[in-house]
């Protein structure tokens, strides 16, 4: 196959300009009757002008818009790179291209969307597309620690328009494929090295939190191989459950979003015993729940995130069980009836042709979910097996974790709900603000909040009271962030600014969120039954407002503390 350099001519224009200008400042320098051509800068090569040029667009406001979403050299980090392709950091693609993007071995890039790949690697200007490679002037480079690609190479091989506008040093991205959906046919993580260790929760009914480490272990593969102990998230948790009473994915989800956990399976091992006293080897600040049986949803979380926490009925117990719902000899399982669900899996991946005969029983139709069970690796296919689109229960519930961080990206915590999201409350109309009060342990810059959002398409305000005294207080308070979320789950939200505090001085965080069709919009701890037993209301102070003018403390109108974080940084 024949390969082609592509170098960009987007330019041109600039570069004469830029040239010509070179030009004339020497002649004038040397006088009017010196010849041009005895001048040595026309001798120019692009490697000589080139650097030049990117230099002058770094040095301005530089932005890109890809589909609306503006990104700038200041807030977000693109450059233009000495080839003057414009390079966009790694974590903003994702989002902007609406792909699947992994790193593997910290060296190699899979971009994927629709049924294409693209491979890049570090020092080589080879990309692999499909069956195809071509060379480009720059692909995948690194500087320091993040990761850069050429917006242009990618916005072409995604089905993207890209045009450069000199004169607003701006790059314009249009999606201009007619696609409608980013995914392929069939997908499987474990064809990606993107599938979790297969785990064996034994006779205990852990199934719950094993699971959920699945889904977070596939998170961060494959850059990072983790294994995450269940033993930790079952038994150090702030419910008042045993490992034989079961539980379900909000009991994870708070455990990881109060830093609790996770710890690693080797500092904390499956035996029923709890070592107590583990720092987090994370910080997860963002997890999204998908809407209950949105097929496409679910994945596009497993194409972009990684696995996907469910739930499913299941009449099998262990490894050694029958059911009439399970095909042994294709490890296909489909319960169709009015039983709730009982048992948690996670979403490894799917098959939309997987014949509806491979099932017991007369379904509707082909196609089935990918699914890793936490039995071990002697159930089903080395400890995966496939459930049905038609199934009852699977996809109605589906939490995925899409922000895990290191431990080191805030110094500080300021939560009252160790149980997380357990109810919810509100005006009985969609609107409802609320505040949470804390008292700074140290000189810190508050830098991000972190809430529910308990339904789709959430909006929301967050605002910062320094030096609160009183709820009075409240009305004094500045803002810092507003935006709005497509799905449930739990957020961190970055302010605009830091907000400087000092030692012992005690701050708001103060919400207005909007739940469109909700009456009860905010996400609250409260002791709602044996599990939630332990819920500590002495630990928090906070207050809720229709109309963020007239407050009542919550611990005492509603025996309940709100679900509202804060994070910061020591100064």
């Amino acid at each position: 196959m024949r390969e082609k350099v592509r170098y960009s001519k987007r330019y041109v224009v600039f570069t004469l300009l830029l040239v010509l200008a070179l030009i004339l400042k020497f002649a004038n320098f040397k006088g009017v009757t010196e010849e041009i051509g005895q001048f040595r800068g026309a001798d120019l090569q692009s490697s000589d002008w080139n650097p030049l040029i990117a230099k002058s667009i770094n040095e301005k406001n530089l932005t890109v818009a890809i589909d609306n979403k503006v990104y700038t050299n200041k807030d977000n980090g693109i450059y233009m790179d000495e080839n003057l392709n414009l390079m966009v950091p790694l974590d903003l693609i994702r989002d902007s291209y609406n792909c699947s993007v992994h790193l593997y071995d910290d060296t190699a890039l899979l971009i994927e969307k629709y049924s294409d790949s693209l491979w890049m690697s570090l020092d080589d200007q080879e990309v692999q597309i499909n069956d195809e490679k071509e060379k480009f002037s720059s692909t995948l480079t690194r500087i320091d620690d993040r990761y850069y690609v050429p917006a242009e190479v990618i916005a072409s091989k995604l089905g993207y328009s890209y045009a450069w506008d000199v004169n607003k040093n701006e790059a314009v991205v249009v999606n201009t494929s007619s696609e409608t959906s980013i995914l392929p046919s069939h997908y499987d993580l474990r064809e990606k090295g993107r599938a979790p260790q297969v785990k064996n929760q034994g006779n205990k009914g852990t199934c719950w939190a094993a699971s959920s480490l699945a889904a977070l272990e596939s998170m961060l593969l494959p850059e990072e191989n983790d294994i995450f102990s269940t033993d930790n998230m079952s038994l150090g948790n702030s419910f008042g459950l045993g490992q034989n009473d079961g539980g379900e994915y909000t009991m994870s989800l708070a455990y990881l979003t109060a830093w609790q956990g996770p710890v690693l399976e080797k500092d904390d091992p499956y035996d029923g015993e709890l070592t107590k006293n583990l720092a987090p080897v994370k910080h997860v600040q963002e997890a999204q729940i998908i809407e209950s049986k949105d097929l496409e949803k679910i994945k596009e979380a497993v194409f972009k995130y990684g696995a996907v926490e469910t739930s499913i009925y299941s009449t099998l117990q262990n490894v050694n069980s029958r059911s009439e719902y399970f095909n042994q000899e294709t490890n296909s399982y489909c319960y169709v009836g009015s039983e709730k669900p009982n048992h948690d899996v996670a979403i490894i991946g799917w098959d939309d042709s997987y014949a509806k005969e491979n099932f017991p029983g007369d379904l509707e139709g082909d196609g089935a979910f990918i699914c890793q069970n936490s039995w071990g690796k002697d159930f089903g296919d080395n400890g995966v097996f496939y459930v049905s689109y038609y199934d009852t229960n699977v996809g109605i519930h589906n939490l995925v974790y899409t922000g895990v961080e290191d431990t080191d990206n805030y110094d500080m915590i300021y939560q009252s709900d160790l149980c997380g999201w357990v109810g919810q409350l509100g005006y009985n109309r969609d609107t409802i603000y609320g505040a949470n009060v804390y008292t700074a342990e140290s000189n810190e810059n508050l830098e991000a909040a972190g809430f529910y959002a308990t339904g789709k398409n959430t909006e929301y305000e967050v605002y910062v009271v320094k030096d609160y005294d009183g709820r009075e207080s409240l009305s004094k308070r500045q803002k810092v962030a507003s935006g709005k979320f497509d799905n449930a789950g739990f957020y961190t939200v970055t302010f605009d600014k830091k907000i400087a505090v000092n030692k012992g001085e005690k701050f708001a965080i103060v919400l207005m969120i909007k739940t469109p069709d909700s009456v009860h919009p905010m996400a609250i701890e409260y002791k709602a039954d044996e599990s939630t037993r332990n819920v500590d209301l002495s630990d928090g102070e906070g207050y809720i407002s229709t109309n963020g003018k007239n407050w009542e403390n919550v611990e005492e109108t509603q025996s309940a503390n709100l679900c509202i974080k804060a994070y910061a940084k020591e100064r």
